[in-house]
């Protein structure tokens, strides 16, 4: 990525990864517009045109996505005076994301899929395997082990006035 690593401490409330990602993805706009890139959709206009996105936050979003690392522009193949927007390594490092958020609105929020995404020819359906030793994985197997200086699953560790360090 082009942009400075995120301090997770400079992140308000608890340090977390996710709160840094958010700071940069954590918009419709951002993540609709990874996804139209995704499909290949390279030019601005598409890009809007699928997202639905007003023109001028969606030109913010781009230009956002381009600083932090996420797209790039280059040239167009068949129009090279124009550039297009196009995933880096840390965008495609997002469609993990992307699939996933397509399964659970599918599962909880619409009332058909409109997309189906396929391997093949068959349905593509994820089954979590551990990198580390290879075995499937249920939910049921992963839990959080907080690294942070200074808190606890519950949240900031109490001083001796019974404050959290970040109550203060």
């Amino acid at each position: 990525m082009t942009t400075e690593r995120t301090d997770p401490y400079e992140v308000p409330g608890r340090p977390c990864s996710i709160a840094a990602t958010l700071q940069v993805v954590g918009d419709r706009w951002s993540l609709l517009a990874v996804r139209e890139v995704t499909f290949g959709n390279h030019r601005f206009r598409q890009i809007a045109r699928n997202t639905g996105a007003p023109t001028d936050r969606l030109s913010a979003r781009l230009k956002s996505l381009v600083a932090d690392g996420v797209l790039e522009r280059r040239p167009l193949p068949d129009e090279p005076r124009h550039d297009g927007y196009y995933l880096t390594e840390a965008g495609r490092d997002l469609l993990g994301v992307i699939r996933e958020l397509l399964r659970w609105g599918d599962r909880w929020l619409t009332t058909a899929p409109p997309m189906k995404l396929r391997h093949h020819d068959h349905d593509f359906g994820l089954r979590p395997v551990c990198a580390h030793c290879g075995e499937p994985v249920t939910q049921g197997e992963v839990h959080a082990e907080v690294a942070a200086a200074g808190w606890t699953l519950a949240g900031p560790v109490a001083d001796s006035t019974g404050r959290g360090a970040r109550d203060a």
